[in-house]
């Protein structure tokens, strides 16, 4: 039989707190990453009702928030704005044209470069979905502060992990 010992973090000779391993450290509740993936789930199931009235995805809300910022856009760009492969995009543009909301065309020049625009319905969307993030603030219980605040804290683990 083993004894398990854990330690407290320890203070250098400059008064800086060092990451001394405990057994702690490999509690799930103290990970980071599971923290992350259980709220990304449960925020995005608690979206799922909310855009279900707009008759979106959650993926597709974010690509026409991508599209309401610029439009039109290429394919790469919109790609490049929400952290997703081209490929993974494809279908689901191909939906929203289906539903009237973009237009893909191919761009001049660029036969493999694919532009994505609003339609006037795409257009017309936005002023419904104005309602969003306010009704998902009080949804989860968040002042526009705590969400700000949030939202800035999760753009620092993001920054930090593709600096890792």
């Amino acid at each position: 039989m083993t004894d398990t010992i854990t330690q407290s973090p320890r203070k250098s000779s400059e008064g800086s707190s060092e990451n001394v391993p405990t057994d702690d450290d490999l509690l799930l509740e103290r990970q980071l990453c599971f923290a992350l993936s259980v709220a990304s789930r449960s925020v995005i199931g608690a979206y799922r009702p909310v855009l279900e009235e707009l008759n979106l995805t959650h993926p597709q809300y974010l690509v026409m928030l991508a599209l309401w910022e610029s439009s039109p856009r290429s394919v790469r760009g919109i790609g490049e704005a929400l952290a997703m492969e081209p490929a993974t995009l494809s279908p689901m543009l191909k939906r929203l044209e289906a539903n009237g909301l973009v237009t893909r065309q191919r761009v001049v020049g660029n036969e493999r470069a694919l532009a994505v625009g609003l339609t006037g319905e795409g257009r017309a969307l936005r002023e419904r979905a104005l309602s969003v993030p306010g009704t998902m603030m009080a949804r989860l219980g968040l002042s526009r502060q705590q969400a700000e605040d949030l939202n800035r804290m999760m753009r620092e683990v993001i920054d930090a992990a593709h600096g890792a």
